[in-house]
């Protein structure tokens, strides 16, 4: 399962939601989590004190990483363009990104972001969770 920066940013809070509950459950559970370039990416710039950063990049980089192919890039063009095509914007082209990657590498993706619920009416985007 990828688990997107939405997630990560409530666990890591420790903010309650739905889904950092789920995300909780499944570390617990020992599942196989996911995350991409972008997800690390948007996690670590929001992180504060660098010991604070350090654990949690640790923590990040025990994760098995889904590399984000060529070929994702323009599936997350072609994404923005078939919502677009409905009369529906997606909000965050790096939103489409995601979705692509985790579209590529066939994993569902945990999230909490209702551009992803757009992605996933247009997409093959699988998306877990409550």
């Amino acid at each position: 399962m990828l688990v997107d920066s939405s997630v990560w940013v409530d666990y890591f809070r420790g903010g309650p939601s739905p889904e950092a509950d789920y995300l909780d459950a499944a570390i617990a559970a020992d599942a196989d989590l996911c995350l991409c370039g972008v997800v690390l990416t948007e996690v670590l710039q929001g992180i504060g004190p660098p010991r604070v950063y350090r654990k949690v990049r640790g923590q990040l980089d025990a994760l098995l990483y889904l590399p984000t192919p060529r070929e994702a890039y323009a599936l997350a063009a072609d994404i923005y363009r078939a919502a677009r095509a409905q009369g529906r914007t997606i909000r965050n082209t790096v939103d489409c990104i995601i979705a692509a990657c985790a579209i590529v590498h066939d994993v569902p993706l945990l999230q909490r972001d209702r551009d992803f619920v757009t992605i996933a009416s247009v997409s093959k985007l699988q998306l877990t969770g409550v």
